[in-house]
């Protein structure tokens, strides 16, 4: 998988986290967040100055990891292109924001659609969106 990595830091899940990661060129940003109780995802467009956010992936609910008492690591890593960006956790890829398609892919498929433009079909997980970084 062909990226180059724009942010890294220990997770201890449940422990407040804003990991930000901006596109090397252009005003393109997406953001990890772990607020004691869930994580998502965002994806931003730093040039819109009244609402920035495009989309936004539900990772994970703090009560419902298993092993929430053991440290991560979250890394997050955009295409060479600066249009895709990856978010793994543990070297696993957990979602996919495809600023070009619009789209935005997660494991929990949620939630079904924020708004209008963006993964209007849904955030459904599928494998072959770890394709665009080929």
């Amino acid at each position: 998988m062909p990226i180059y990595l724009a942010a890294e830091s220990e997770l201890n899940v449940g422990q407040d986290l804003v990991l930000e990661a901006p596109a090397e060129e252009g005003s393109l940003v997406v953001v990890f967040e772990d607020d004691g109780h869930t994580a998502y995802f965002y994806a931003l467009d730093t040039a819109i100055a009244d609402n920035p956010i495009h989309d936004a992936l539900h990772i994970y609910n703090v009560a419902d990891v298993s092993d929430n008492d053991k440290p991560s690591v979250v890394k997050i890593g955009w295409s060479i292109d600066h249009r895709k960006a990856v978010l793994l956790i543990n070297d696993y890829p957990h979602a996919v924001f495809d600023f070009d398609a619009r789209q935005g892919y997660c494991r929990s498929g949620f939630p079904p659609q924020m708004g209008k433009g963006w993964s209007e079909g849904g955030h459904q997980w599928d494998d072959a969106a770890l394709n665009l970084f080929a």
